[in-house]
Order: structure tokens, then sequence, then C-alpha cells
């Protein structure tokens, strides 16, 4: 299952990583869709009926618009079907936050949505999951991260996976990193997980605006996440998958179904119990536990990168609030409210090598 994700990127940031390559080859930033970005929090601790961002085919919205054309929407998680004839949409009875790969064309609800084309990715810098052995040990998931990286997947550079090894060369990789300059359009931080999902558009009965709410797909988990869980989200890798998934018109369903498999290309880190209390909403959430824990495996360089931007760097550009998103201040005394500490990184402290805003 999919219970709790974490998203930190800005609307702008979130357009800029999610670039993608049209059919013609054409390299294309989703803009967002009127008003949403005014609906999406960034949070380190999502939950269900939160909203979170979308990628989709703008031809669900404009049928005059190529299939191949991608728009970013604000959404609710929780599919709510079109057929549900309650005023209230909290009055579902049963849980929609996930739906098994397997049984996609065995219900009404995920099936309508399914053969319609209502595709869609769910965008994220990671999610939770819970490890029942001796407790509950919560992990963060993610895609490994690497140098030069593009939109949506990496290019070029060397992966930072799950050795020890690859963390003797992290000082390197960060100084190299922060001394890139990049185009305005290019996108070389986090790389965000894209999640496979459905959506479906729901409008009260007796009237009114009209609530676009989604799914996650899940499947049997990777080889590498089976002690952990059995179940995983429907991870999409790299651009020509997720094309494949929103390209409705060019992809039939039951082909897309067969993007829907375990992928062995997530790593993880073990994180603080904080993160069980969903109103619980700071860095603290999705940082690795402290050395010297009895529970915490050998330290992948993902996750000493990551430590190193949650202790060390420095915010230098404004961003949106996050849902409930607390206080916290660097080692120069300078506040990092809304500041997601997976993009501390990219900020330069030379204020002429920092990324514009967009």
């Amino acid at each position: 299952m999919c219970g709790r994700t974490a998203c930190t990127l800005a609307p702008d940031e979130i357009s800029r990583a999610s670039g993608y390559r049209d059919r013609t080859g054409q390299r294309r930033r989703p803009q967002w869709r009127d008003g949403d970005p005014d609906k999406y929090r960034p949070s380190y601790n999502k939950s269900p009926q939160s909203n979170s961002p979308v990628l989709l085919s703008r031809k669900h919205f404009d049928k005059e618009a190529p299939v191949d054309d991608c728009v970013l929407a604000a959404m609710r998680w929780g599919l709510v079907p079109s057929w549900f004839r309650e005023n209230d949409p909290n009055k579902m009875q049963y849980s929609t936050n996930n739906c098994r790969s397997e049984s996609l064309l065995e219900k009404k609800s995920y099936k309508d949505p399914l053969l319609k084309g209502q595709r869609c990715v769910i965008l994220a810098d990671g999610f939770y999951e819970w490890k029942r052995e001796n407790g509950k040990q919560p992990f963060f998931i993610y895609f490994p991260q690497s140098q030069g990286q593009g939109p949506l997947g990496a290019t070029e550079g060397s992966v930072l996976g799950a050795s020890c090894q690859d963390s003797e060369n992290l000082e390197s990789k960060e100084e190299s990193s922060a001394q890139g300059e990049q185009e305005d359009s290019d996108w070389t931080g986090w790389r965000l997980l894209t999640i496979a999902g459905l959506f479906d558009r729901w409008k009260p009965p007796g009237g009114g605006e009209a609530l676009y709410t989604y799914t996650v797909i899940t499947v049997n988990a990777s080889p590498n996440l089976q002690s952990i869980h059995d179940r995983m989200p429907a991870v999409l890798d790299g651009e020509e998958e997720v094309r494949r998934w929103l390209d409705f018109g060019e992809v039939r369903s039951l082909d897309a179904l067969k993007l829907l498999q375990p992928k062995d290309t997530l790593t993880f880190h073990p994180v603080s119990s904080f993160v069980n209390n969903s109103r619980n909403n700071s860095p603290e959430c999705l940082q690795p536990l402290e050395p010297g824990n009895k529970k915490e495996p050998c330290p992948s360089a993902s996750s000493k990168m990551m430590m190193s931007w949650l202790q060390t760097a420095t915010p230098g550009r404004k961003r949106k609030e996050t849902e409930e998103d607390a206080e916290v201040k660097d080692e120069q005394g300078k506040s990092t409210k809304g500041v997601g500490p997976l993009q501390k990184w990219l900020v330069n402290s030379d204020t002429n090598k920092r990324p514009k805003n967009t």
C-alpha cells in the first residue's frame, strides 16, 4: 500500500522538475492548470485527502489539445467515482487511496476511468512505508539521485545508490553540483518519484464545482523492498514510461497496464517515528536516523546527501509554505521555513549562480 508521501517542491519547481519530450522529441515544460497552484501546498508528510501535484494530458481539460501536451493539476488523494451520488464526497464508505493493479478491471470505480484513458502520474519526492517487524519502523523510499540528471529521469553521471563506498565521493559531487550553472529551463535537482495513478471527475448532484481526485496504483513489492512491505506504488521509471502511461491516444489501456511492474530501482533509508503522526510536518519526517541508532543500516550516499542538505544548506529563495511547516533555522540563524530540504543543495550562496524563479 501507499499511505503517505512527501512533496516539498514549490509549484514553479515542480513545473521545471517534470519537463518532458513530446512525440516529436521537443522538450516541453508543463504548466499548471489555472488556479491549481493555489490548491497545492508542499509538505513533508502528505496523507490521503490532501492535494498533490499530478501530471496528465491537457486533452482531459481541452478536447482540442494534442494528447501528448501535458499539464499539471492539484488533485485530492482518494478517488471519488463520477457516479457517486452523495452530496458530500467524504461520505465514501470504502477506501480508494490505493488500487491494486491486478483488480483494475474488476472494480467499477477503477475500470471506468481506466477505460476512459483517465491515467495520471502522481509526483512526489518519495513515499513512506512501515516495516512491521520488531515494532513499526518507518522508511523513506525514493529514486537514487545522480549528477547531471534531467527532468523525470537520470541522464548522465554516477547514480548515488545504496553502497557505502559511494559516499566517499559525496563531498566532491556536492561541490560539482553547486558550481554548475544551468539554464533557466534546466532541472538538475531532486529527481521526483513518478507514480502511476488513475483519476476521476466528480460533480455534486446538487451542482457546484467539480472535484478531481486520484488513486495510487500498487503492485507487488520489488525484491529490494520486500523486507519492508509486500506492496509498493507502481513506479514509472523514466520519460518514456511516463509518456506512454499518459498518452491514452496512442497507448491503449491494456497495453498501458503492462507498464505496471515492480521496479527494483528505488533506494531508501530509515526515518524517525515522528512521521507516524500525519499532523507532523517538518524536515524531521524524512531525515535519516542519526548514526549509531541500532535500527539504521549502512547509510547510502543518497541518504548522506540528504543529511548534508538538512544540516548545512542555506536557503536562498522564497518558497511556498508547507501545509503546517514549522520554522527551522540553519547554522547561520536564517529561517528555513517553507524550504524543501531535498532542494536546498540547489541554492548557491553566490546570488549570481542561483537558479531563477519562473
